[in-house]
């Protein structure tokens, strides 16, 4: 069966369709409803009435003030500003950064362009399961530590960090010290799968992206507590508070907002539904295929989170074999799932580089079907085995 034949997306951790509800929510903003809402007539004015309804939602959906949430263009840009703003307000304080070694893209190399400009960033390990232990964190704390960022969940092996925990000994760190230490978490990962209270978190920052809960792709929020030292990273026009210059993105923001609404409505459902796939997929690669490891932990992980890693295979040839049949799935990150190196988070939790290479990450969804579960079991073990029983490069020479 060839790709043009069927298409089953399992990689939902890269992006989502949009839902239709979302995207009828933001048609109207592309075309009769298209001013920009620092404009002060009526056009102008129905576009901030937009704005400000979808932060309204967002804000009330994650337990935050409306005056807290900042929109951006998506995940990244959220977890530079937050990085940045708050390590350039808090300079005069301290140098001092603390994250994992499993972090995303967005926050690692952010930290190392922090280091450039004179920052010292101390950079936790994690478990073989990738859960970072919350007295590790509190352990590299210094006189000059001035923020802590630990992601909720991992967007490769899809383990849950225990945030609550981190932020409460952090503070109480803090307090003990007579110091201010700022908390921020990348949650991308987590929407649509966890409870993202900001409160109840206690986290000072938090990151989130549209297009991974079936939202439009360039928008993202960054929630910035009350009173939270931060510095703009884009200036301009003075919008979202000072905070984030640049004319809004009516549509994307509206559509976010749509988006999480959905989401967080239909979260335990969507969990379930994703949960009992992930566990059947699991359970029939163990039974059909030798020689695999699961990365992550077991229990402890998003529910629509599968990685696996196999013996003597790369990951680069199962995915060309998987799009031929029809199926799109990943080797890690979609951020960096072009480069040939060995993922950073499978090498942190103890992988051998040859055994990263051979890793295969699917992430499910709500239109996933047992049905397309079936058809990935009868493709993946002779396809493994056909790759296995290929001489390898330096066999071959």
């Amino acid at each position: 069966m060839t790709l043009s034949e069927r298409i089953i997306y399992m990689d939902h951790s890269a992006t989502t369709p949009v839902r239709p509800e979302v995207l009828e929510a933001m048609l109207p903003h592309f075309t009769n409803d298209f001013g920009n809402p620092s404009s002060i007539y009526t056009i102008g004015q129905e576009a901030r009435k937009a704005v400000d309804d979808a932060r309204e939602s967002i804000a009330h959906l994650l337990g935050a003030r409306m005056s807290e949430i900042v929109f951006t263009s998506g995940g990244t840009e959220s977890d530079n500003a937050a990085l940045k703003g708050v390590a350039f307000a808090l300079r005069n304080l301290g140098n001092h950064i603390i994250t994992t070694a499993i972090e995303h893209h967005a926050v690692l190399h952010t930290c190392y362009q922090l280091e450039q400009f004179g920052f010292d960033v101390t950079y936790i390990p994690v478990d073989e399961h990738g859960i970072v232990d919350p007295a590790d964190i509190v352990s590299a704390i210094t006189d000059e530590t001035i923020l802590v960022s630990v992601m909720m969940a991992n967007n490769e092996i899809g383990t849950i960090e225990p945030i609550s925990e981190i932020t409460r000994l952090v503070k109480a760190e803090a307090k003990r010290r007579n110091q201010t230490i700022i908390v921020h978490t990348d949650a991308v990962q987590a929407a649509g799968f966890l409870e993202i209270n900001v409160r109840s978190l206690g986290v000072d920052l938090l990151s989130l992206s549209a297009h991974k809960i079936y939202g439009p792709k360039g928008v993202g929020l960054l929630f910035v507590k009350r009173g939270t030292p931060f510095e703009e990273q884009n200036a301009g026009g003075g919008q979202e508070r000072q905070r984030r210059s640049g004319t809004e993105n009516v549509p994307g923001i509206v559509g976010f907002g749509e988006a999480l609404h959905l989401a967080v409505t239909e979260r335990e459902e969507n969990s379930a539904h994703c949960l009992r796939l992930r566990e059947k997929l699991t359970q029939g690669i163990f039974e059909t295929i030798e020689g695999v490891r699961l990365n992550g932990h077991s229990l402890h992980r998003l529910p629509n989170n599968v990685n696996i890693s196999f013996e003597g295979v790369e990951g680069e040839p199962v995915l060309l074999g998987l799009d031929f049949a029809g199926i799109c799935a990943s080797s890690g990150s979609a951020c960096s799932s072009a480069s040939l190196e060995p993922s950073h988070v499978l090498l942190a939790i103890g992988l051998s580089a040859d055994m990263a290479q051979g890793s295969l990450r699917i992430t499910l969804g709500r239109e996933n079907t047992d049905e397309d579960v079936d058809y990935l079991l009868s493709v993946l073990p002779e396809m493994i085995g056909k790759l296995r029983a290929m001489p390898s490069l330096s066999t071959a020479r």
